[in-house]
């Protein structure tokens, strides 16, 4: 008898802090696959808004840059904690996406259909090469709808605020719970209600509810569907 293989294209979608990428990447790493977390290339995108000094509110202008950027993820090259390497036009950058400044801005820039039409194709470039676990919000219904394996990881608003708040506790950050939760209820809704790629299960995604079940239970769920 074969060894059955994994599928090689995997899908996990789902709202903010659902544990999409800390999953993923543990996914990733046990099939020696690519880790994407397409929200990266937003990021690629806001980072060089900032680093060119244009108006990030001229929706025209973010556009024509997400259109024309250079931009790629790879398999990490170095083992400093990164789950991939972001690169844009040939320069490391996986880091200098995850500024603060950058945090603050990326959802504007984010909320743009032409950006997000633009960079939609650019990950499913990416993601048609194969061997590659892919984590955003649209990747089953929008991005790659003939991915082998879909998954949506849910979880009540509530909890993925109380986890958040403890992420940052942990980091020895200071958090308001409500606040957190106040934010993520907002996204939650903006995601839900865009015209362009809305957060939702594809009809043949496996929806796993995360709320009772710990990281290693909703991991070892979905390892068993890959095998």
């Amino acid at each position: 008898m074969t060894k059955p293989t994994p599928p090689s294209i995997i899908a996990l979608d789902g709202p903010a802090a659902s544990g999409k990428s800390t999953v993923g990447s543990r996914l990733a790493e046990a099939l020696s696959y690519l880790f994407f977390d397409t929200g990266i290339m937003y990021r690629a995108v806001t980072w060089i808004a900032l680093d060119h000094d244009m108006d990030l509110k001229n929706e025209a202008a973010m556009t024509e840059l997400a259109q024309n950027a250079q931009i790629d993820v790879r398999q990490p090259s170095q083992k400093d904690g990164r789950a991939s390497d972001v690169v844009v036009g040939g320069k490391d950058v996986t880091w200098d996406v995850r500024s603060s400044d950058v945090d603050a801005n990326v959802s504007l820039v984010s909320a743009y259909a032409g950006v997000r039409q633009a960079l939609s194709e650019k990950q499913r470039n990416i993601g048609m090469r194969g061997r590659v676990v892919m984590v955003g919000r649209d990747i089953g219904t929008v991005v790659l709808p003939e991915a082998d394996l879909k998954v949506y990881m849910d979880a009540s608003a509530e909890e993925r605020a109380r986890r958040r708040y403890d992420e940052i506790i942990e980091r020895g950050g200071k958090a308001d719970y409500d606040e957190i939760l106040s934010k993520m209820v907002e996204r939650d809704r903006l995601d839900s209600t865009r015209a362009v790629a809305p957060l939702r299960p594809a009809d043949d995604a496996v929806i796993i509810q995360t709320d009772e079940l710990s990281e290693d239970q909703v991991y070892a769920r979905i390892l068993e569907m890959c095998k």
